[in-house]
This record gives C-alpha cells, structure tokens and sequence, in this order.
C-alpha cells in the first residue's frame, strides 16, 4: 500500500493506464481473431479486406504504447503472410 502522497498518485495513474492499456488490447485481439476465423473459414477475399483494417488496428495500438513497435510489426507481417499464403495454389 502507498504510504506518500506521490505514491498514491502514481498508483492512480497506474491503475488507469492499466484500464486504458487493456482496453487497447481487447481491440486488438478481436480484429486479430476476427481475421483468424476468415483464414480458417479459408475466404480470402474477406481476410484481404480485413487484414488492412485489422493491421491499422494494431499499429494503433503500438502507436499509443501499449505494445512494442517491434511487437507490432511482427505481428502485422505474420498475419500478412498468412493470408498472402492463401492466394497461392499449395
């Protein structure tokens, strides 16, 4: 427990940008699982018009600091792959 005054101003603040932070997150996840289950339903015109959506999602959320940058990006190419992946005859 907080004992100074500053303590317990930066344990508010922490505890709102927790909130803040799994507010971001959730959205990302659920653009995510929603491309997800396009890929598995194995549409691909759905999954290449949710991937930009789904990418300027997470961006978004890298750009308020939520996750990394480098997290994003990641995350970004790998879906990217995948439903690039479609396309091709295997």
């Amino acid at each position: 427990m907080a004992n100074h005054k500053s303590a317990e101003k930066r344990n508010r603040q922490a505890q709102v940008r927790r909130l803040r932070n799994r507010v971001n997150k959730t959205k990302m996840k659920t653009a995510v699982k929603k491309l997800d289950e396009a890929v598995a339903a194995g549409s691909v015109e759905e999954a290449k018009d949710i991937l930009p959506k789904v990418a300027s999602v997470i961006a978004k959320t890298a750009g308020k600091g939520t996750i990394h940058r480098k997290t994003a990006s990641r995350k970004i190419s790998r879906l990217a792959k995948r439903v690039n992946a479609m396309d091709k005859p295997a």
